[in-house]
């Protein structure tokens, strides 16, 4: 009750559709009654896009007069387990992980790819560049946040398994089984991390990954007691 409540898809180093999006709740949100508005960020802020750095920038310093929420993306999870596993570097990479780098001025060495020694030193190397307040930030992301008939996650949650007791490999990555399902999940489930060209809306489920990082449409799902509507920024190209 008396709530309004913002979700931000898949973002991918799109800083400047984050700040037009921002704008665009901000107005929003003046022509409401509701005295509660939250933001619910869902993950995948990094990789892919220009400015991973920027986009953490603007995590950290929300529009005024908003409580916020940032789930955990599986872009995040991969960029925390490099910090900590400099092997799984290759497949970060093959995953849009070098634009993360680039955006904290790092660039990936000469034959990085066939050397282990090489890896540990990138890994040290974003270790050393990350700020602290962004490795605070990326530290405390949340798996899951509810609220009244709506539950967000990231990727999605594996059917007939209850909420309190999904395993958060299905919470980050999960697809098919999820995509496809018919079933009362027992809440309407808002996620990203699955592109499509439209927002997504089923009876148990709303899908809202755009593909920012390439269509220039980032995509924000508005609730508010029992109305649905949606913001999207402007494509950059058509198809």
């Amino acid at each position: 009750a008396d709530s309004a409540i913002y979700a931000i898809g898949d973002v991918h180093g799109r800083a400047d559709l984050l700040d037009a999006l921002h704008e665009a709740i901000v107005a929003d949100a003046a022509r409401r009654a509701a005295r509660r508005r939250v933001i619910v960020w869902l993950g995948d802020y990094v990789d892919r896009g220009p400015d991973s750095r920027g986009v953490i920038d603007r995590l950290l310093s929300p529009p005024a007069g908003f409580e916020t929420v940032a789930l955990l993306g599986n872009h995040e999870d991969f960029m925390l387990g490099f910090l900590e596993d400099p092997s799984i570097g290759p497949h970060w990479m093959m995953n849009g992980g070098g634009a993360t780098l680039a955006s904290y001025d790092i660039a990936l060495m000469d034959s990085c790819f066939f050397r282990a020694d090489r890896w540990a030193a990138l890994s040290r190397a974003l270790r050393d560049a990350l700020p602290a307040a962004h490795r605070r930030l990326l530290d405390r992301l949340r798996l899951t946040h509810r609220e009244g008939d709506y539950l967000f996650v990231h990727a999605g949650i594996r059917p007939g398994v209850t909420l309190d007791a999904q395993e958060p490999d299905d919470l980050l990555w999960i697809r098919g089984e999820f995509l496809f399902s018919e079933a009362d999940h027992g809440a309407t489930v808002v996620h990203g991390h699955t592109i499509s060209t439209e927002p997504q809306v089923r009876p148990n489920r709303i899908g809202i990954d755009t593909g920012a990082f390439d269509s220039g449409r980032l995509t924000a799902l508005v609730l508010e007691g029992d109305e649905r509507m949606l913001l999207q920024t402007g494509a950059d190209h058509a198809g």
